[in-house]
């Protein structure tokens, strides 16, 4: 199952417009949208290795660029999106954020950019806590192009040897990270919940 979805991915991360979809999902994930670019950069590093710096360099700037549109969404609309927020499953990732700012501020979006943290959650706070912009824009630069860098290189680098030991192991390893989801829901269920 885990095998067919990964081939998949490979397969769409080839198509003609693969590098458009990159760019709408990294500026989405930034600022309202769950699916981080990792999915799509990931297969498209290791299908075109020659290629893969340009898309890190996509990915960065398309996701910095959400990010200075979720900064402007918690700047211009927090009072209109808070109670929405209050009510959903990023409220407590937003005090830990506005908890984050007050102790560290610029390296706390650097590690919000780095991290499989929700970004977004961190950009949106930045703009309603009224974060210094040109802190919060090199932050976002550093934070994310480390990580998008990092990942493309690996996996542009690893390239057929890495892609045989994924096909490999793809199956254990997808049933490997749903089992882990499994847990880690029913842990914070049984601690938050």
């Amino acid at each position: 199952m885990f095998q067919k979805l990964y081939d998949k991915a490979l397969q769409w991360s080839r198509h003609r417009h693969a590098e458009k979809l990159l760019c709408v999902v990294s500026f989405a994930e930034s600022s309202f949208f769950p699916i981080p670019p990792d999915v799509m950069l990931g297969p498209m590093a290791l299908a075109r290795p020659d290629k893969a710096k340009r898309f890190a360099l996509m990915t960065t700037l398309a996701s910095v660029a959400g990010g200075i549109f979720g900064y402007a969404i918690g700047y211009f609309l927090f009072d209109s999106i808070s109670p929405w927020l209050q009510t959903s499953h990023y409220w407590e990732s937003y005090q830990t954020a506005k908890n984050w700012f007050e102790t560290w501020g610029f390296w706390a979006v650097f590690v919000a950019g780095f991290s499989p943290i929700p970004y977004k959650v961190f950009t949106i706070a930045a703009g309603a806590l009224n974060m210094a912009f040109l802190p919060f824009v090199l932050a976002s630069l550093i934070g994310r192009g480390s990580r998008f860098f990092l990942l493309a290189m690996l996996l542009a680098y690893g390239g057929e040897k890495l892609d045989a030991t994924l096909r490999q192991y793809m199956d254990r390893l997808g049933w490997a990270v749903v089992a882990l989801v499994i847990i880690g829901v029913g842990v914070y269920k049984f601690f938050f919940g």
